[in-house]
């Protein structure tokens, strides 16, 4: 049902951007972490490093899943007028516990 051109193609992108992916994570990881508490909103970690929402999206999905980093409970509106997660490194949790 699903299979077809556009699987092929999301094939594909995976192992391209495979090699670089490690490095990307680390830059992502990085620009959350020197944010702080403050943390990051995917629109400005895309900013900040120069990367598509399409590079930096799955970079920053991979660093959630691996439990580095976290949305915190706050928003940021973004340059569209809608709110945004901000991202923050697992170090500064909102559980209540003070940061």
């Amino acid at each position: 049902l699903f299979d077809g051109p556009a699987v092929e193609t999301r094939r594909e992108a995976l192992r391209a951007i495979e090699p670089a992916a490690a490095t990307l994570r680390a830059s992502v990881l990085a620009y959350v972490r020197q944010r702080g508490a403050q943390g990051a909103t995917d629109a400005e970690i895309q900013t900040a490093l120069g990367m598509s929402g399409d590079t930096e999206r799955p970079r920053r999905q991979e660093l959630e899943r691996g439990g580095h980093i976290e949305a915190s409970p706050r928003t940021r509106e973004t340059a569209s007028g809608r709110q945004a997660v901000v991202w923050v490194v697992r170090t500064f949790h909102f559980d209540g516990k003070a940061f």
